[in-house]
């Protein structure tokens, strides 16, 4: 064969050779065990734990992820696009008015439920590379507190850097003492309120319907 040819199944671009349809479904299925493992028992759990969920040998789950962290850091990234993603459609077809109080209040229901989101995002020692992931949700929320703020629901000051700091901090008191309906809605309902323009917290709706 010829040096300058890639061998059979390589990326012709010098990156990794695609993965076969049963690694693929391997991948997958460790990716969906471990998500619910770690948001059942947290970031603690154990890749045993992990393979004996996705019912594979804990050799194929190193395979994919040489390390926890490495399996962390791709739940990570699928979650991210996730939420850009959901945030990327409120943007198109949500009302400007409420998108991003419902985008708020979703996540922050998640968090209270013990998902594992806010302890995979805020976990210290462990960072997405490269860093466009986190940076498209911060730009897809900015993208609707900016459409908020045209629409005049949400008041001209607020800035992106205190909406990610109200966001992040809330999720964390909700994670960590498990908030249920009634703590979020009141919670939520002062939070919004500072958010939106005096003028328009006369009629307000509930934080539940944004």
């Amino acid at each position: 064969m010829d040096a300058r040819q890639s061998p059979p199944g390589a990326d012709p671009a010098g990156g990794k050779p695609p993965l076969r349809s049963d690694a693929r479904r391997n991948r997958a299925l460790i990716l969906a065990a471990a998500s619910e493992v770690f948001a059942a028992q947290g970031t603690s759990a154990t890749t045993e734990e992990v393979a004996r969920r996705a019912g594979v040998a804990i050799g194929t789950v190193f395979r994919h992820f040489p390390t926890k962290d490495d399996l962390l850091t791709a739940i990570m990234k699928d979650l991210l696009e996730q939420l850009t993603g959901d945030v990327a459609a409120l943007a198109q077809k949500g009302d400007p008015r409420t998108a991003l109080f419902g985008f708020f209040t979703h996540l922050v229901a998640q968090a209270a439920a013990k998902k594992s989101v806010v302890e995979l995002l805020s976990r210290s020692g462990v960072e997405i590379q490269p860093a466009q992931p986190l940076q498209a949700l911060r730009d897809g929320i900015e993208d609707l507190l900016t459409s908020g703020q045209r629409s005049g629901a949400i008041r001209e000051d607020a800035r992106i850097g205190e909406v990610m700091a109200l966001l992040t901090s809330t999720c964390q008191g909700a994670f960590q003492a498990g908030w249920d309906d009634d703590l979020q809605r009141r919670t939520l309902t002062v939070i919004f309120d500072g958010l939106r323009p005096p003028t328009a917290r006369a009629g307000r709706p509930t934080a539940a319907g944004g």
